[in-house]
């Protein structure tokens, strides 16, 4: 089987932790780009990183890279390329791309392009081509094409791996899920002590920590993926692997996650959502303020991602709130490290703690930082604990 290049992508800030948990899985030289991290295996891999990897959006698979000055040269190369092998001619194709090159003006035209080429290269060879369109319900090919360089992918995720399946209710702004479990793993927590997350919204936080600290892979409830799609895909292997995936993981925890929001509307959500995730059981849902989450003995972590107040006023009337967080943190959680997830550096300041970490994440397009506190009193046993990447010298940080 043809091994190539696999790119795993994700957002900003989280190259690190996402190359952690590439490397827990065995993957060979993983390097940190500006997109992601890339690793090299077979198709077949990629069934792997797609079912297990928690922090990556899409795990893409060169198929062929080429320079091109524009659309011609683009669409003849990619016809010249055997699609027969990867596409039925019976099957659907979608097209994507990233375009950032000075021969194309609109990234739709590159779409059309790419496309074309595929569809005649199929006509050519087995008399009729696949239908088309924009659903990611069939195999899904991607081009990044950068100035002159060209590379053409198959996404064998299809839909983006942040769609785990189990949130049903999002409530309001929610994180995204990849983001969510990168946060829980920067704060280094796998199911020793208590996971605390007040202010948890619709209960991504919760959940994430649920299953990663269950060892629970994230893609088991995704009952499609881009590379089912691809010709000659090995299905008894996808078999063996989700059912190697359900024995790895633990049916209970002796950790605690408790989850709490002041909204009933919010635990409401969190609930179902953990229920269609399978570990509702494992978390003490909670309505009530944020000060009055309880705090067990025995230490952990406590995360709070508080709303940032992009507008004047809505900041101004944060301001408490963030005081009143770090009041939390000095009075309640000692033994613990606190942890703020936000957007607003000004509001941050209000927190009135020194921060040991300033882990830099993207929410979207806002720039965030994951803020550390560390509250401990006399026995330090769970200081050391450290998340996948991101040690004291791992990149991406900023100095304390």
């Amino acid at each position: 089987m043809a091994t190539s290049k696999i790119l795993i992508t994700c957002s900003k800030g989280i190259p690190p932790i996402l190359k952690g948990e590439l490397l827990s899985l065995g993957a060979p030289m993983p390097s940190v780009t500006a997109a992601g991290v890339e690793t090299e295996g077979t198709i077949d891999d990629t069934m792997k990183y797609n079912l297990f990897i928690r922090t990556g959006h899409r795990v893409l698979f060169l198929l062929e890279e080429f320079m091109a000055k524009d659309p011609d040269q683009m669409y003849k190369k990619v016809r010249a390329m055997v699609w027969e092998d990867y596409i039925h001619e019976d099957g659907y194709i979608c097209v994507t791309s990233a375009v950032d090159s000075p021969a194309i003006k609109d990234s739709r035209f590159a779409n059309v392009k790419l496309k074309d080429a595929i569809v005649d290269r199929m006509v050519e060879r087995c008399g009729r081509r696949p239908d088309s369109g924009p659903e990611r319900r069939g195999v899904v090919i991607h081009l990044y094409w950068k100035n002159e360089r060209c590379c053409v992918y198959l996404d064998t995720s299809g839909e983006p791996l942040a769609r785990r399946g189990y949130r049903k209710i999002p409530f309001k702004a929610p994180l995204q899920e990849t983001l969510a479990a990168a946060v829980v793993l920067a704060t280094g927590w796998h199911g020793v002590g208590t996971f605390i997350n007040p202010m948890c919204g619709s209960g991504t936080l919760a959940v994430e920590a649920a299953l990663i600290a269950l060892q629970r892979a994230p893609g088991l409830l995704r009952s499609n993926y881009g590379f089912m799609q691809v010709k000659g895909f090995n299905e008894s292997s996808w078999r063996a692997l989700r059912t190697k995936a359900r024995t790895m993981g633990k049916k209970s925890l002796s950790a605690r996650i408790i989850a709490t929001d002041i909204s009933p509307e919010a635990i409401k959500a969190a609930r179902h959502n953990a229920t269609t995730a399978g570990v509702d059981q494992l978390i003490e849902f909670g309505v009530c303020e944020y000060a009055e989450t309880p705090v067990p003995d025995g230490g952990g972590v406590v995360v709070i991602n508080p709303e940032y107040g992009k507008r004047l006023g809505e900041a101004e009337a944060l301001g408490e709130t963030y005081r009143g967080i770090g009041d939390y943190f000095k009075q309640t959680c000692k033994g613990y490290k606190g942890y703020i997830f936000t957007g607003n550096p000004d509001l941050a300041k209000k927190v009135g703690l020194k921060t040991k970490r300033r882990i830099p994440l993207f929410n979207s397009k806002i720039e965030c930082r994951l803020l550390e506190y560390e509250l401990y009193e006399g026995s330090k046993k769970l200081t050391n604990i450290k998340g996948p990447g991101l040690d004291a010298q791992a990149p991406g940080q900023e100095p304390v």
